[in-house]
C-alpha cells in the first residue's frame, strides 16, 4: 500500500510537466476549418461576396442561424476567476488554462466547439449582462468556476433570461455524476436512494447541487443532515439567518433538513448516516468518525488532491464503498463523465434549457451503462475511456428535452445516438490525424 508521502508525490507530477508542456505547446487548443480551401476562388464562397447570400437569409429567417453557421455546435464557457479548481480568486488570466482545458475535454470527448471567455469583471449583474450579449454567437453556456453565492444567482438568473441551455457545470455537472454513482453504489449494498439517511459534509456549490439533485430524485429532506465548516445545518443556525439574502439555498437547508435537529459536527453528522457526501476540504473527516455510520456505509470523499479521509482508511473503519475525485484510485466521481454527453445532446435537439429532470435522465443513463458492463464495489461509475457512454447520455438528454418540450427539433433515438457517435469519432481522428501528420508536434523529453 502506497504512503501518503508517496500519494503526494505522484499527485505533484502532472503539475511539474503542465508547466513544461503548456509553455511548449502556447496552450490546448486552436481554431481550424470545417469547410475545403482548394484554392483562393474558394473564399469568394466563404467570405465575400458569397457570403452575403446566408446572411440576407438569416436576415429574414433568423432560425436559419443554426443551418447555416456553426452555432448549433458551438458553447461558450465563462468564467470571473474567482474559484479556479481547488485555487480560489486567482483571476481571469490565470484562470484561462483551466478554461482552454475544459474546451478540449468538450471536443474531444463530446464533439462540441467550446470557446474560453474569462471575464474581466467579479460583479455578477456584469456577468450576467455580458454572458446575455453573447447568446447570437452560441448554442449553450457552460459556466465554470465562479465563487458562491454568486453562482447560484448568476446561474437562476441566466436560466431565467436566455433562450439557449446554461449549465454550471461545478454545481449541475457535479451533482449529476454523483447521483449516478449513488445510485449504484446503493444497488450493491441493497438500500433505496428515498430510504437512506444521508451526511452532506461541506456546504459549497458542489454539494448544493447535490442536495438539490437529491430532492429532484424525491429523497426526504428531513433524511439530510447537512455539515458545513461552522458545524451542522438547523434552524438555530443565526450566522446563516443573517446572512439568508445572500445564502439562500443554506438557509433553505437549515431549515428543510435535519428532521431530528442534531447538532453538532462532521462527527455527529455522520453518527447513523447510510452515505456521506464530502466536498469539503482533505482530511477533514476522521478515519474513526467512518466507524459511527451504518452498517454497508457509502463514502464520497471529493476533495482534491487529498480527500476528506483515505479510501483505505474508510474501509478499515467499516464503510463498503468510497469514491473520490482521484483519477489514480477506483471509483472517481469526474464531471467529464457528464458534461460531454449533455451538451452534445441538447445541441442535437437545439433544447433552450437543462431541466433537473433532463440531468436525472443523464445520470440514470451514466448508472445504467455501470450496470450494464459490470458493477462491482471498486467499479461504480463508468470511466473515462469509455467512450461509449457519451451517445448514451446524449440520447438520454435530448429525448428527455424532446418530452418535456424544452427542443426546437424533434429527433429519434436511434439518430441522435448514430450523429454522437459520428460525431465523438470525427473528433478523435481529428487529433489523431493532426498529430501523425506532424501538425501537432510530439512533447519533448
Amino acid at each position: 500500500m502506497p504512503t501518503k508521502e508517496d500519494l503526494l508525490a505522484k499527485a505533484a507530477k502532472p503539475s511539474q510537466d503542465a508547466l513544461r508542456l503548456h509553455r511548449f505547446y502556447r496552450g490546448k487548443i486552436q481554431v481550424l476549418p470545417k469547410c475545403p480551401v482548394r484554392n483562393l476562388g474558394d473564399f469568394a464562397v466563404w467570405y465575400t461576396p458569397g457570403v452575403a447570400a446566408p446572411c440576407k437569409e438569416i436576415r429574414k429567417h433568423p432560425e436559419l442561424v443554426w443551418e447555416h453557421t456553426n452555432r448549433g455546435n458551438s458553447i461558450a464557457i465563462v468564467t470571473d476567476g474567482t474559484r479556479i479548481l481547488g485555487l480560489g480568486d486567482i483571476g481571469p488570466e490565470a484562470g484561462l488554462p483551466v478554461m482552454e482545458g475544459k474546451a478540449l475535454l468538450f471536443k474531444y470527448l463530446g464533439g462540441v466547439d467550446a470557446v474560453p471567455i474569462c471575464l474581466g469583471t467579479k460583479d455578477p449583474d456584469e456577468i450576467v449582462r455580458t454572458v446575455t450579449l453573447l447568446e447570437p454567437s452560441f448554442g449553450g453556456i457552460n459556466l465554470e468556476d465562479i465563487a458562491q453565492p454568486k453562482c447560484f444567482r448568476v446561474l437562476d438568473r441566466l436560466r431565467a433570461v436566455m433562450k439557449i441551455p446554461v449549465w454550471h457545470d461545478d454545481q449541475q455537472g457535479t451533482g449529476t455524476v454523483v447521483l449516478a454513482g449513488l445510485r449504484n453504489a446503493l444497488r450493491l449494498v441493497g438500500k433505496e436512494l428515498r430510504r437512506v439517511r444521508i451526511a452532506m459534509i461541506g456546504m459549497g456549490a458542489a454539494n448544493v447541487a447535490n442536495y438539490r439533485m437529491l430532492l429532484a430524485s424525491g429523497v426526504d429532506p428531513g433524511a439530510i443532515v447537512a455539515c458545513d465548516s461552522r458545524g451542522i445545518l438547523h434552524p438555530g443556525r443565526s450566522d446563516v439567518e443573517a446572512a439568508r439574502d445572500e445564502f439562500a439555498e443554506k438557509w433553505r437547508a437549515c431549515t428543510d433538513t435535519n428532521a431530528d435537529r442534531i447538532r453538532g459536527g462532521i462527527v455527529e453528522a455522520l453518527g447513523g448516516a447510510d452515505v456521506c457526501l464530502a466536498f469539503s476540504a482533505g482530511e477533514a473527516i476522521q478515519p474513526e468518525w467512518v466507524k459511527g455510520m451504518r452498517k454497508d456505509a457509502i463514502v464520497f470523499a471529493c476533495a482534491n488532491p487529498v480527500p476528506e479521509v483515505w479510501p483505505w482508511e474508510a474501509r478499515a473503519a467499516g464503510a463498503r464503498i468510497v469514491a473520490t475525485g482521484r483519477s489514480d484510485f477506483p471509483n472517481q466521481v469526474n464531471n467529464s463523465l457528464g458534461f460531454p454527453g449533455i451538451f452534445r445532446g441538447v445541441l442535437d435537439v437545439r433544447a433552450r434549457a437543462i431541466s433537473e429532470e433532463m440531468a436525472i435522465a443523464a445520470a440514470d443513463a451514466l448508472a445504467d451503462f455501470a450496470v450494464e458492463r459490470g458493477l462491482g464495489e471498486d467499479d461504480i461509475l463508468p470511466r473515462m475511456d469509455e467512450w461509449e457512454v457519451v451517445p448514451r447520455v446524449a440520447v438520454a438528454t435530448a429525448v428527455a428535452a424532446q418530452r418535456q418540450g424544452l427542443a426546437a427539433l424533434h429527433v429519434d433515438a436511434e439518430r441522435l445516438h448514430a450523429d454522437a457517435v459520428r460525431r465523438l469519432r470525427d473528433a478523435r481522428a481529428s487529433v489523431e490525424t493532426l498529430f501523425r501528420a506532424g501538425l501537432i508536434a510530439p512533447p519533448p523529453d
